[in-house]
Parts: structure tokens; sequence; C-alpha cells
């Protein structure tokens, strides 16, 4: 490889070998120094052996074509680049933001190897080009999965419903530890709503929380939401499934076992169970009651939250019939103090996961 690549050289003008060299040193250090931050946090942060892997499998093959005779033409006192920099790199707001900049930085690197590569090497250009697309890949699973253990882990679903204080409100959950928001509008026109979504998607972000657009598949696509939430009525989940990708999250209102079971059968990432009292918010629907959610603890093979007039005053009957997660609307919404509200909905639902949990783990009784 090291002699072809010699004779590639020389039949580039003189002062643009070194050049040559010295942007393939640099963007190969700079792919492999990006998917090793990618992995760290595939590998500590989310747990994930096949996704550290690919970062892992993409460096060595990386690593190949970092050669000693590239390394050799390396000047860094001489880079006029390594003074340049840009206000955004010097923090980083969150953990996606650290992702989203250094999976750029390995996609843009991967580019620039796939273009110059062409002048070192004939196969490097074809060898880089899938790689990029192996990166791209990588980027969309990671957002997946991520999206996903979030999903997972959070047991409060804010369900908005229009109010002059909306932003607030939702922020002021955002940081009494909410990490799920659907925003809900029957009513606003299209404009308006994707103002509000797009600046409610922004935040939701900015705090590391989920964010679910009701109904609207294209709203959802519009602000780069996690997701979408549909009704009974709304289109089928294959349809929503080939328009949102395989990545982004989908869930499904039920009000009985059977269409518990086929939203499971469809491909529903979460139900909705209810509503289980009677609300306002679906004043046309009959409560489902408590017996719906103890079918839904002894049936239901994805996350489910049940929903439908849940407040302070009647989770714990909701808790005992066996959920371990809920959506509410205005018990949030309407609450003089959402952080406290937030807060205390999170309190009663850990409590009962951690002794769920606990008892799982005891050993079964032969008596």
């Amino acid at each position: 490889m090291v002699d072809r690549a010699k004779l590639l050289l020389a039949e580039l003008p003189l002062q643009a070998q070194p050049a040559l060299c010295r942007i393939l040193d640099a963007n190969l250090d700079r792919a492999r120094e990006g998917l090793r931050i990618v992995e760290e946090w595939c590998r500590f942060g989310l747990n994930s052996s096949e996704l550290a892997a690919e970062c892992k499998h993409l460096r060595q093959e990386i690593a190949k074509w970092h050669t000693p005779e590239l390394r050799a033409f390396r000047d860094t006192l001489g880079d006029v680049g390594t003074e340049l920099t840009h206000p955004q790199e010097e923090s980083r707001a969150n953990i996606n933001q650290l992702l989203q900049a250094n999976l750029c930085r390995v996609q843009e690197a991967l580019r620039v190897l796939e273009e110059y590569g062409k002048l070192y090497l004939a196969e490097m250009g074809g060898a880089f080009k899938q790689m990029r697309y192996r990166a791209y890949v990588l980027e969309t699973n990671l957002l997946g999965y991520q999206r996903q253990q979030k999903l997972l882990q959070s047991s409060l679903y804010l369900v908005t419903s229009a109010s002059e204080h909306l932003f607030a409100i939702v922020e002021a959950a955002l940081e009494g530890g909410l990490t799920l928001v659907q925003y809900r509008d029957k009513t606003a026109n299209d404009d308006v709503r994707f103002e509000i979504a797009d600046r409610l998607c922004k935040l939701c972000h900015h705090y590391e929380a989920l964010f679910i657009v009701n109904d609207r598949v294209d709203l959802a696509l519009a602000v780069d939401a996690d997701g979408v939430h549909l009704g009974q009525q709304d289109m089928p989940i294959a349809i929503a499934r080939q328009l949102l990708g395989p990545h982004r999250i989908i869930g499904r209102s039920t009000t009985s076992p059977e269409e518990m079971q086929r939203a499971i059968v469809e491909g529903a990432d979460y139900i909705g169970v209810g509503p289980v009292y009677q609300t306002p918010t679906k004043a046309e629907k009959a409560a489902t009651g408590l017996e719906y959610v103890r079918y839904a603890a002894q049936n239901a093979k994805l996350p489910w939250f049940a929903i439908g007039g849940i407040d302070p005053s009647n989770i714990n009957e909701v808790l005992s019939a066996g959920a371990e997660r809920v959506a509410v609307v205005r018990a949030i919404m309407q609450a003089e103090q959402p952080t406290l509200v937030t807060q205390y909905f999170i309190s009663q639902l850990t409590r009962v996961q951690t002794i769920r949990n606990y008892r799982s783990h005891l050993p079964k009784s032969h008596d």
C-alpha cells in the first residue's frame, strides 16, 4: 500500500505532496478522536456493547490507513488552524449536544478522507465512502437507542393543554425531573402549532427530555420531535413508521384489551391505558376504571402509561392497581406549583418501582 501511495504522490506537484499528507493525517486523527468520544458514552453511559463495538470497529479500520508515512508529515507547530476556534466549542449544554458535535466531526473528517484519499490511493476513496455511510447509520442507531432508553426510564408523562403560560409550566415540570412531554392542541392553526411545537421541542431537548407530538406525523418531522402519539382514529402505525423511520417513538392510545393487543402487534413503542377516570380531556369516552389498569399490569409487553383524570388524590389507587407509569394533563397544567407536583408524582412512582423491584428479587417461597 505504501509503495503504491508513493507512486500516486509522485504524480502530484512537489509542493502539493506534503499538504495532501497533512490533510489525511489530520482528518484520520479527527475521525478516530470523535469516534472514541462517542464510544465512551455508548460503553459507560448507555451500557450498549453493540454500539460501543461498532465505534471500536470503525476506529480500528480507520487506524489501518494511518500509516507512519502519513504521520511523518505532521507539523503541529506550523499548523495555522490550531488557533482557530468557535464559541460553541467552548462548552456543551448536555450529552446529546456533545454526541452530535462529535458525530458531525467524524462524518466531516470521513468525507475529507474520501475525497483527498482518491489522490493518495485509488481504493482509499471507496473505503472511506463506506465508512461514512456506517457513521450515518451509527448516528441514527445511537439516537434511536437513547430515545428508547429514555422512554423506559420515564415514569411520568405530561400531555399539554392550551395555556397562556404553556412554556413556563412545561419548563417548571422539566425542572422537577420530568423527562417525557407530549404537545397536544386540536384547535390551533398549523402555523401556531409549528411555532409552539418547535419551541417546546428545543426546551425539552435542553433538559434532555423526550418530546412527542400528538396525532401529527408531519409536525413531528418538521420540528425534529422524538416521536408521535396516535389515537385509535389516527393513521395506522405501519404508515407512521414508514414516514418517521425506525428510530422515532410511536405511541398509541388504548381503551380495551383488544386495542392493547392490536397496538402491540402493530409495533407501538408504548401505549396509553385509559381513561382511568372520567376526564374533560376525553369527555366523549367512558372511563375504563382500574380494571383495565390491572389487565395492563398483567398483560402489557411494552411500556404503558395509565392516563385519564389521574391527580395527587388518586395516584396511589392507580399504583396499587399495578401501574408504574402515569400520564397527566390537568394535574400539572393547572397546578399552582408545577415543579412540586411533578416531584410528588415522580417520588410516588419511584417508591412503587423500588418496592416492586425489591420484591421481584426476593427468593420465592416453596410453602
